[in-house]
């Protein structure tokens, strides 16, 4: 009997980079899974590597050591994925975001700026072993390990870890919440079950998507006599989607200083509603348009305006033609991205303006400024009003975009020495910017006469400070700034404020509302009635209760009402209230059958929007 070497053993391919992959999954685990045990984490996931690397010692004994790197360096890109999506978006990235991967260079800034350098070494001893390639005697051990081990004990650890990681994979198939079940089958049998999942998916049956069935699931009331019903008939509609804006910005002081004062003056003047939310997902700022233009969910993977935007999609641009409106929407990017295009044609805008009309002066981020923004787009306004018919415009900010790194030039609000160098005081900065924008464009629209013509409607777009990017210094900031912790219910509130000169008075609404809610309520201030129009949002004018389903930012089966968001464990029973207003967490907040509801009304959406036809050329 030979006597055991160490050095030999660890010298093997298959124990040599299992040690690797150990430590890359630990390092996934204290970013993505801090809470979990990590030699559970160990003992779910390396089956699934397992695998892998019983393949190679089957299929390519003979070119071990390169297929050993090209398949550790595949791994290890999806393991790096894994955590700089969760990183933003706090889900767990699958194959769906590979159509998001020409994005990437236009949104560099806010890629780096998630980007820890300790994450970097993850790919370290790839790039010492590529180094090494170079080295003769290197490549010489390398072909040394060219032999076939045992196929007796290969075989038998091929099927215990293929069997290991299939039985995980199944009895954690049924958990609602992606990131229990990324965290109970691993995050290489997640990513493989997402596959299969996808493709095994139900659809509902569109015949079923009514608007009797969308008001029964949301449990709507008839408002016999809807107040501010038509109020706002024949006026302009403006719709200001402003960049990364979420509600605690609203009357904050810091230090004595506003960092909002144009939109708390117009709080103080117009309606206010401080519990409405965000529902978008990949596609961000681009899933807010097509959320607010259709009152319809964003799908299930990717973005809105890749996956819907080849369809006729039933939209407020299009019912609002029918009524005489002109339409049009503005945005200082190129159109091509985010697949904006053709998302506008499936929207039915009547014209677009982006980088071309806005030029490239006075850049911030990726495009001229709001100040540009504004000032252009309110004489273009002004020229299309001439034709005598209303407008309904879209403006879409840009300067607040995340990493929110303005230049010196543009800042006017001087940080605190415990903000500086903190993504929040970045932010900060950035909105109160974009508030000095905002007012200029304000100014504009009063003196060419457009202001008392005009409903506008401000919103934000997403959030900006996403709770899983934050370091503990900056979530002491956050805490600081609410008197308690920063939770989901902060980091998914935006502002919204409707503005009617004439009509709106001073008043804050504390119903929840939704993105999807924009469409309905705008209805009801033209006197356009929705009642052969299939939409899932509701005016929030009138009704008081609200069920508004989530997806990204927030796992599968969590869901915002009245009093609340609701986030799922592995399913309804072990979820996870958080009362709005660092309320007290009670029961009774929400229940199993809104937990039912908030899961069927997104299949009625996909149902709904897949069925529909494309829209021509």
């Amino acid at each position: 009997m030979k006597p055991f070497k160490l050095g030999a053993w660890l010298s093997k391919p298959f124990i040599f980079f299992s040690i690797f992959m150990v430590l890359k999954i630990y390092l996934a685990r204290v970013v993505v899974f801090d809470s979990s045990s990590a030699w559970l984490q160990l003992a779910i996931s390396i089956p699934s590597v397992w695998v892998l690397f019983c393949l190679i010692e089957w299929l390519a004994p003979r070119r071990k050591l390169g297929v050993y790197i090209a398949v550790n360096l595949l791994l290890t890109t999806i393991f790096f994925a894994v955590i700089m999506y969760y990183k933003y978006f706090g889900v767990i990235v699958t194959y769906h975001a590979l159509q998001q991967v020409n994005q990437v260079t236009e949104v560099k800034g806010s890629v780096f700026s998630l980007l820890h350098p300790y994450f970097l070494f993850i790919y370290t001893d790839i790039v010492a072993l590529l180094l090494l390639l170079f080295n003769r005697r290197f490549r010489t051990w390398g072909k040394k390990l060219n032999i076939q081990e045992s196929r007796v004990l290969i075989s038998a650890i091929f099927f215990v870890s293929l069997a290991a990681s299939v039985t995980n994979v199944w009895i954690h198939r049924d958990s609602i919440n992606e990131l229990k079940q990324a965290e109970n089958m691993g995050i290489l049998g997640y990513e493989v079950y997402a596959v299969i999942a996808s493709a095994t998916e139900e659809v509902e049956d569109p015949s079923n998507v009514t608007s009797e069935a969308i008001a029964k699931l949301k449990g709507e009331n008839d408002v016999a006599t809807p107040l501010y019903w038509g109020e706002a008939n024949g006026k302009n509609v403006i719709i200001l989607q402003v960049e990364a804006a979420q509600n605690f910005l609203i009357d904050l002081k810091i230090d004595g200083q506003e960092v909002t004062p144009v939109m708390n003056q117009l709080k103080k003047e117009h309606f206010y509603f401080p519990h409405f939310y965000q529902q978008v997902g990949q596609g961000n700022t681009s899933d807010a348009e097509f959320v607010v233009n259709t009152s319809y969910y964003i799908p299930s993977h990717g973005a809105a305006a890749q996956d819907y935007g080849k369809l006729a999609l039933p939209s407020l641009p299009k019912l609002l033609r029918e009524h005489g409106y002109q339409t049009a929407t503005f945005h200082t990017n190129d159109v091509q991205f985010w697949n904006r295009k053709e998302l506008y044609q499936a929207l039915g805008f009547d014209r677009y303006y982006d980088a071309k009309f806005f030029g490239d002066e006075d850049t911030v981020f990726f495009g001229p400024s709001d100040e540009v923004l504004y000032d252009k787009t309110a004489d273009e306004l002004l020229k299309i009003s001439q034709s005598g018919k209303p407008f309904y415009s879209q403006v879409i900010t840009m300067s607040s975009h995340h990493p929110f790194d303005i230049p010196e030039r543009k800042i006017r609000f001087e940080l605190p020495e415990r903000y500086k160098g903190t993504l929040v005081g970045d932010y900060i900065q950035a909105q109160n910017y974009a508030d000095y924008s905002l007012g200029l464009f304000i100014d504009k629209l009063k003196k060419n006469g457009l202001w008392d013509k005009s409903v506008l409607m401000i919103y934000g777009d997403h959030l900006g400070l996403p709770l899983y990017s934050l370091t503990d210094h900056e979530k002491d900031l956050m805490e600081s700034i609410y008197k308690r912790p920063y939770q989901y219910t902060e980091m998914m509130n935006i502002p919204l404020m409707i503005i009617a000169p004439g009509i709106t008075e001073p008043k804050v609404l504390p119903q929840t509302g939704g993105q999807v809610d924009v469409f309905p309520t705008l209805a009801n201030l033209l006197g356009i009635s929705l009642q052969e129009h299939i939409h899932f949002g509701q005016d929030i004018l009138n009704e008081k209760n609200n069920l508004l389903p989530q997806r990204y930012y927030l796992p599968s089966g969590s869901f915002i009402n009245d009093k609340g968001i609701f986030v799922p464990g592995l399913d309804y029973l072990d979820g996870t209230n958080y009362p709005f207003d660092g309320a007290k967490s009670n029961e009774t907040d929400s229940t199993k059958d809104e937990y039912n509801r908030a899961l069927e009304l997104l299949k009625l959406s996909d149902s709904y929007v897949s069925s529909l036809p494309k829209h021509e050329k």
